[in-house]
This record gives C-alpha cells, structure tokens and sequence, in this order.
C-alpha cells in the first residue's frame, strides 16, 4: 500500500509539474492568462482535476500497475501568444516535455550514480526502485499527452503542423478520451519500458 501511495503522489506532483509548464510558456509568449487565473503555480490545489487527477489514477494505480493521469488543463489564450505560428504548439509541448526532463534528469542519475552506489552496496534497493518509479512515471505522463487525440496535448501540436487532419478530431468530443486510453493501454508499457531502458540502461521490472 505504501508503494502505491507513493506512485499516487508522483504522479500528481509530475501532473503539477505539466500543467505549471504549460502556464510558464504561454507567460513566455505574451499570454498570462494561467497567472491571472492563479494557475502560475507549483501548488498542487492549483491543478487538481476530480477526474484525471483523482479518481482516474487511483482506480488504475490500486487495480492494475498502471500509471496514467492528468491535471486540470491550465487556460491560455491563443490570440495572446507573440508567435502567431507555432505559440499553440509551444505551449502544448511544454507539458511532456517537462516530464521528459523529469525522468532524463533522474534517469540519468540513477544510471552514473545511484545504481553504481548500490551495486557496490552502498545504498538499498527502495531508493532505486522509488526513483525507478519516478522516471517511468514521467514517461508515461508524456507519452500519454502527447497521443494526437483532443483535448490531449498531442492533439495541438498536430492541430498547429497538420490542421487537415486535426479537425475532424474535433468531432470525436468525449469519446475521444476513451479512444486515447484504449491506445495508451496498447502501446504505452512497451514504449514507456524501451525508453525507461534507453535512460537508466536497465529495465524497470527486472
């Protein structure tokens, strides 16, 4: 229980982490409508969805393993934006891209650090199994935003490269989340354990 309570904490503190990105680039650009609506913030009340934050995770989290949630969306304005081109996509990339910082950061630092340490036994196995959980949950939460499905963040970054294809995506409206977990289910724990390999150099579940 204690290893799922903790799982639960980072995913939400990742989701904090991704929605508080969103707000830094859209400030960047021009636009501050996340800070005047409060949400230029780490603060985890700030971004909690009922749904995507909650229940989602918990229910997947004490059923089955597996890790997937989100925070409430952080607003912005568009019109805003000082890159009129690109500033959608900029701003909806941020999200996985802070957790791909994330678990790069930590990755790494298991693989030259932490994993050398307790290979020589000098650390326990919970700290690099509790770190291993860090990274692979980042990767998860990026992977999974970046599926090109509304209102996922994947679905704005085809919306600004390939409109054509984007908008009758549009039409999908809630099944559209449903649509992006069924595909989540299929590919995010093989492609989640390829790329947690890739940066820690060893597998999760071995």
């Amino acid at each position: 229980m204690e290893q799922f309570i903790f799982i639960y904490l980072v995913i939400i503190i990742s989701a904090v982490f991704h929605e508080y990105a969103h707000g830094l680039a859209a400030y960047q650009l021009g636009d501050k409508t996340a800070y005047y609506a409060g949400r230029l913030t780490l603060n985890p009340l700030a971004h909690i969805d009922p749904f995507g934050t909650v229940i989602l995770p918990l229910l997947l989290v004490l059923s089955s393993g597996i890790f997937i949630g989100w925070a409430k969306p952080v607003p912005y304005n568009p019109h805003n934006l000082s890159d009129k081109k690109y500033g959608s996509l900029k701003v909806a990339i941020a999200g996985p891209i802070a957790n791909l910082i994330i678990a790069l950061s930590i990755g790494l630092l298991l693989r030259f650090l932490i994993i050398p340490l307790f290979l020589a036994g000098s650390l326990s196995s919970n700290l690099v199994e509790l770190l291993g959980f860090v990274v692979y949950v980042n990767i998860v939460l990026a992977i999974f935003n970046l599926i090109p499905i509304p209102p996922l963040d994947g679905s704005k970054v085809l919306g600004d490269l390939f409109p054509s294809f984007y908008r009758p995506l549009l039409s999908l409206g809630f099944l559209g989340i449903f649509l992006a977990l069924l595909i989540a289910f299929l590919i995010i724990p093989t492609l989640s354990e390829t790329l947690f390999q890739i940066i820690v150099g060893s597998s999760l579940f071995s």
